[in-house]
């Protein structure tokens, strides 16, 4: 413990001694100083309290007692060092338990003021309490929970991909300039934000490089390395990035025509996105996201519970199929274009299964129309609907299906008449109705 969180430790045990234990004879022998100790412990652990200091002190103090009050109510309090050990013996049930949580949540409906029943406490704190002008924290609702902090964290890192790069040597003096910043003295969140604008910036030079060889009348030799290069960017920037940078490597692999190897990262990303906990696009259920990486570093959450849309850079050509609608865009509002990772996810993986095997690539478009007809804003936002159809328009009418194909993007001049990308589903349109 720090000296704050010393500090919490003492305030509950005072707290227990003179006010728990001092309200009923039946309930004065079932809570110790261990259970308070204990109570710290898994607050610390769990991050609730992101910033222990003077201003936070009161504040801390409440979330232990509040984990407490829940600990009583379910009659469980776990060891802190072997969890699945209870440590409320068996006087904690039946009649003192229900009495006991009917004391301490009768102190909880009082809030802080509660202390002032402590004779210790009560003059230390009186001017705290009562005077607004002090600049102390004592409301537990103000604390933001670690996880709030890493969404925050996430949601901020996911809009460095706003990094443009005009060209390659952009890129090398951008990564230059980041190599120099390495040798100063960073916050682990400032080292975090390097290394997703790293990465951001590898995975367009990685696009970049494969472009700039294939247009050109370079030889095999000059492709190959620049192709080795460029899996190599992408592979470093998925080490450090969201769980989503995968499927960069997967559209790289199909703008390549290895399109096993494409679908073969396309699995192990499904994997991945199915792990309890994940945080997509600042969505997450909270207790699963800190039971798979509470305690762990920035980097390793973002890498293994963090995931965002797919951002096009509209100056990079990543998918022939998406060019109309990229240059749409540009014109409209320019920078990227965002798409829905899932639909991404199985656009792709319907693209390589166009040359691979037809049933599967079936399967993918059936998937695709699933989650565009029916999802409910949790993995397509409202604001990126109208790509969704588009995508979806695109494979039925790869896959032959021009009625359905029409049918989507007409939809999407129905619903959505400010689309960036509506001068590209019109010219679908008319080749529609051309062929």
């Amino acid at each position: 413990m720090n000296h704050c969180q010393f500090l919490a430790y003492g305030l509950l045990k005072i707290f227990l001694k003179e006010v728990i234990n001092k309200q009923l004879d039946e309930t004065s022998k079932l809570l110790c100083s261990y259970h308070m100790k204990t109570a710290v412990f898994w607050v610390i652990q769990q991050n609730t309290v992101p910033l222990w200091c003077p201003q936070n002190l009161l504040a801390g103090f409440w979330v232990c007692f509040k984990l407490l009050v829940k600990w009583v109510y379910e009659g469980v309090c776990p060891n802190f060092f072997i969890p699945q050990n209870n440590l409320f013996p068996s006087k904690v049930h039946g009649s003192a338990q229900t009495s006991l949580f009917l004391q301490l949540l009768s102190l909880h409906e009082k809030g802080l003021t509660c202390l002032l029943q402590s004779s210790s406490i009560r003059s230390y704190i009186t001017n705290v309490l009562y005077n607004p002008r002090r600049a102390i924290n004592t409301d537990e609702f103000g604390i933001k929970s670690q996880w709030e902090y890493d969404m925050e964290l996430f949601v901020e890192l996911f809009n460095t991909y706003s990094v443009t790069p005009l060209n390659l040597d952009h890129c090398v003096k951008l990564l230059h300039t980041i190599d120099q910043m390495i040798g100063s003295p960073l916050t682990k969140y400032q080292v975090v934000t390097l290394q997703k604008i790293t990465g951001t910036i590898l995975q367009k030079s990685a696009f970049m490089l494969h472009d700039m060889y294939t247009n050109t009348s370079g030889g095999n030799k000059q492709m190959y390395i620049a192709d080795k290069r460029s899996c190599y960017m992408l592979k470093i920037a998925a080490k450090f990035g969201f769980v989503s940078d995968l499927l960069y490597i997967a559209m790289y692999f199909y703008k390549g025509f290895r399109y096993r190897e494409a679908l073969s990262l396309i699995e192990i990303t499904k994997v991945k996105l199915a792990q309890p906990g994940l945080m997509y696009n600042a969505g997450v259920c909270i207790g699963m996201y800190m039971e798979a990486v509470g305690g762990q570093s920035l980097s390793t959450k973002m890498r293994q519970a963090a995931a965002h849309d797919i951002m096009l850079y509209n100056g990079i050509r990543y998918i022939n199929e998406l060019i109309p609608e990229q240059q749409c865009d540009l014109l409209i509002k320019g920078g990227s274009l965002s798409i829905p990772l899932f639909v991404m996810l199985h656009f792709v993986e319907f693209l390589c299964y166009r040359h691979t095997d037809t049933a599967l690539a079936q399967t993918a478009l059936e998937e695709l129309q699933v989650l565009v007809h029916h999802d409910q804003g949790w993995h397509i936002p409202i604001i990126h609907r109208d790509i969704s159809w588009e995508i979806l328009g695109i494979c039925q009418q790869l896959s032959g299906n021009h009625q359905a194909a029409l049918d989507s993007f007409q939809h999407i001049l129905t619903h959505f008449p400010r689309s960036s990308i509506q001068a590209a589903t019109q010219m679908r349109i008319q080749d529609l109705h051309i062929t």
